[in-house]
């Protein structure tokens, strides 16, 4: 039996900071996210959809409801749904005014229910966020069912045992009898097995800042003798925070970093080195191609290093010292001398000091 299993979605996110074109790219982006995610579990003939909580950021637009019943209902398999603590199980809630398409099944309570699948003979179990804080669920749990398969779908936080977002902790997993534990709330995806029980969050599909970084999608999950997880990218804009180097050109160090073809991602690259002051609005010109770049200036005035190199100081000597003993070196050797006086130069400027 094959699941996708997904979360943290948080449509309708406010997307600060972002400036107005930015923030609208992003949003379009978000509501398609709903139509990737099943075609995604079409196209790998998943037999479920597993969506652990925060699909909505918090109060849903009507043109996020109308994406999320849209997809679902066309997914042409079950769905389940655990609200977490941003679209929480609430008085005037959608969650309990949308009529929703008939495969989806939405756990709209704090305690524990189950849902039997007798055509996969397995057994879902679940439960809702039912306000912005939850005690954990999954004390004294345990799977009690005819099914092969008991598969559990929260909205929980595996990571802290005195978090106030349904806690997990390593023995409730352990002797929660799940075979597979679908979780979100964690927006970088990570996976632990504890006795006979996977539990996986798959972070969110899509990244909305730079604190949500590099690579994001879902998880497909296939349950045989033993439960394993694949991470399946999608393809929506993500967010890169780099350190760029620089040796001289900013422009030569750029070219080598970025991507050849130009895209919609999300760049922020700090330029770093010695070189002559950048020209910032002159680089956005020149790499016009990547309209979200941002660039960040921390690069340094080139230095002579051996300026003083033979005066007749304490600093002179040294550093004279250092290009004697170049003389007659092989390459790596010159320069990890030339780092030794680099370093030495950069301490006796009173800069910060960054080792390779």
């Amino acid at each position: 039996m094959k699941l996708l299993h997904s979360a943290d979605w948080h449509l309708d996110s406010p997307l600060q900071g972002h400036s107005e074109t930015s923030a609208a790219q992003l949003r379009a982006a978000m509501l398609r996210l709903p139509y990737q995610i099943t075609e995604a579990a079409r196209a790998h003939r998943c037999h479920l959809i597993l969506l652990s909580g925060d699909l909505f950021d918090g109060p849903a637009s009507p043109e996020s409801i109308r994406a999320v019943k849209d997809a679902l209902g066309s997914a042409g398999m079950p769905v389940f749904i655990a609200p977490g603590n941003h679209d929480f199980v609430r008085p005037g809630s959608p969650w309990l005014t949308e009529v929703w398409p008939e495969n989806v099944h939405i756990f709209t309570g704090a305690e524990i229910e189950s849902v039997a699948l007798p055509e996969l003979n397995c057994r879902i179990y679940g439960a809702a966020f039912t306000g912005a804080y939850m005690d954990s669920q999954l004390a004294s749990f345990r799977a009690q069912q005819e099914e092969r398969w008991a598969i559990g779908v929260f909205h929980g936080d595996p990571t802290q045992s005195t978090s106030p977002y349904n806690p997990i902790t390593a023995e409730q997993i352990r002797s929660s009898g799940l075979q597979y534990l679908a979780l979100g709330h964690i927006h970088k995806g990570g996976q632990l097995r504890l006795g006979s029980t996977l539990c996986g969050w798959p972070g969110c599909p899509m990244g909305r800042g730079f604190d949500e970084t590099e690579e994001k999608g879902v998880y497909l999950v296939t349950l045989e003798d033993t439960c394993a997880l694949e991470f399946l990218s999608l393809d929506t804009p993500r967010f890169y925070d780099w350190e760029c180097p620089t040796d001289g050109s900013p422009e030569t160090a750029l070219e080598a970093m970025l991507p050849a073809l130009g895209n919609d991602h999300h760049y922020r690259i700090t330029l770093t080195g010695e070189c002559e002051a950048p020209d910032p609005a002159a680089l956005q010109r020149q790499f016009a191609r990547f309209p979200n770049l941002q660039l960040r200036d921390q690069t340094l005035p080139p230095v002579d290093l051996w300026a003083n190199a033979g005066e007749d100081t304490l600093e002179g000597i040294y550093f004279a010292l250092l290009r004697q003993a170049m003389e007659g070196q092989d390459e790596d050797a010159c320069r990890k001398i030339t780092l030794a006086a680099r370093i030495s130069r950069q301490l006796l400027l009173g800069q910060e000091v960054k080792l390779p």
